[in-house]
């Protein structure tokens, strides 16, 4: 039997780190050949990496939310025969020209903290070739992993059921929470299918769950915490939000649209078209309008590279799509939106928001948006102040439809769909008449559909 290191493989594009997202394996898995093992991610999408050969794996390179060098060892596996790995050879990845990358397990200070936040931390390497200082560094770390993963442990005082659901005890130990003040949803039950015994009230009570007072208050104080990393998807959005409100100076516009013709517009087409072309929504109305509108208004439709000095305007509209998905914020691109008419913008909008959902967005479905498109749906509120998706300099949110009634010319009261478009801009790039000429241009556009199908 031989040992075989599995290291982060070059994925192409430049890319010399990657963040560890999620193992789909663990010491004591047997894996096949070509069977995923880990989820990596890089600036814009997350990769899968697969075993290059079968064995069993002894160790894992990190927690999840650690950064991994191009060349690092991420999976360590016993398989038949002489392996890849020396014996005596140091356990730490290889330098540069030995088959990886530079090697560095981790970087700053904030890729430590994530991994020691871990709940599976990985196992320590235990092999000949480390060295005294390596063990006690690696025992030190451990220890330091051990002591935030027990911080991170849920409290007895964090019990909280769902709501309407009722906490399974005797009446003997309800008639003893009642005389103490102590309400049982909050009580963790060790019995079968969570009943709570007396043991469990009185370690309620011993870690922090204070009983009513008479007269005092009915309802219960709260007392648990939970530290949760930031990781992942969600350290990537933090970033690059972070980055473009310190950057770029937003100024907001908002309007109100009426979009009855819009709506009955759409709904007539759904009904004529919609068993064989597809449903319509009204974002590919909205991509249409703003397509439109940037022919005039050639500065929105643009990059800003502020270290640089310099404007890139582009005459393609290579569209945003804010996409909400279980991970976080995404943007796929829907890619020259200028040159597709509403149902090939509807499925191409549809493609590749899936893609973002599901995972599996390609890279360039991700990446060179020249303005973005955000919209909230049915909990677009009233009004909004979106962020910039940097380098760009501005992007178009979509506020809740609403019906409201309005005075007509002729002075009568009639009801008619209405619906904001929140938008900002790069205050350095745009000048505020010219936003608001460019959403009123939008505007227009909707307010008027037949125009959206006139070149």
């Amino acid at each position: 039997m031989g040992i075989y290191v599995i290291r982060m493989p070059d994925i192409g594009e430049g890319i010399a780190e990657v963040e560890l997202v999620a193992w789909h394996v663990q010491p004591g898995d047997v894996v096949a050949e070509d069977q995923p093992i880990a989820d990596v991610m890089t600036d814009k999408a997350t990769v899968e990496i697969p075993a290059h050969v079968p064995g069993k794996v002894l160790s894992v390179g990190g927690a999840v939310g650690r950064v991994l060098a191009v060349g690092a060892e991420l999976v360590r596996l016993e398989v038949e025969g002489e392996g890849n790995l020396k014996e005596g050879a140091s356990s730490l990845p290889l330098p540069l020209g030995e088959g990886g990358g530079e090697g560095r397990p981790a970087v700053g200070t904030q890729v430590d903290k994530a991994a020691e936040a871990s709940p599976h931390p990985a196992p320590l390497p235990e092999e000949e070739g480390v060295n005294q200082g390596q063990k006690t560094a690696q025992a030190d770390a451990h220890q330091a992993r051990a002591a935030t993963h027990s911080i991170a442990q849920p409290t007895r005082t964090a019990i909280a059921r769902a709501p309407g659901e009722r906490p399974l005890a005797s009446p003997a130990v309800r008639r003893l929470a009642q005389d103490r003040g102590i309400d049982l949803r909050y009580v963790h039950g060790s019995g079968p299918a969570g009943q709570i015994r007396h043991e469990d009230l009185e370690a309620y009570a011993a870690s922090g769950g204070q009983p009513k007072a008479q007269g005092s208050s009915q309802y219960v104080q709260r007392h648990g915490e939970e530290q949760i990393p930031v990781i992942g998807l969600r350290r990537r959005i933090a970033q690059k939000m972070q980055e473009a409100k310190r950057r770029i100076p937003h100024f907001s516009y908002v309007e109100e649209i009426d979009v009855t013709e819009l709506e009955q517009l759409r709904q007539r087409l759904n009904q004529l078209h919609g068993a064989t072309r597809g449903k319509l929504t009204l974002l590919p109305f909205l991509a249409r309008a703003m397509v439109l509108a940037l022919r005039d208004f050639p500065q929105i439709n643009a990059r800003y590279d502020d270290e640089a000095g310099t404007v890139t305007r582009y005459e393609a509209v290579h569209l945003g799509i804010a996409t909400q998905t279980d991970a976080g914020l995404m943007v796929p691109v829907l890619r020259h939106a200028e040159s597709l008419d509403l149902w090939q913008c509807a499925a191409a909008i549809a493609r590749v928001a899936e893609g973002a959902r599901t995972g599996k967005a390609a890279r360039e479905e991700l990446s060179d948006s020249t303005i973005t498109l955000t919209s909230l749906g049915p909990l677009g509120g009233i009004a909004s102040t979106p962020v910039i998706n940097h380098p760009e300099v501005a992007i178009v949110g979509v506020n809740r439809m609403v019906q409201r009634p309005m005075f007509a010319s002729n002075g009568q009261v009639v009801a008619r769909q209405l619906m904001n478009l929140s938008s900002s801009f790069d205050h350095r790039v745009v000048d505020g008449m010219d936003a608001a000429r460019f959403i009123q241009a939008m505007r227009a556009l909707l307010e008027t559909p037949a125009l959206l199908f006139v070149e």
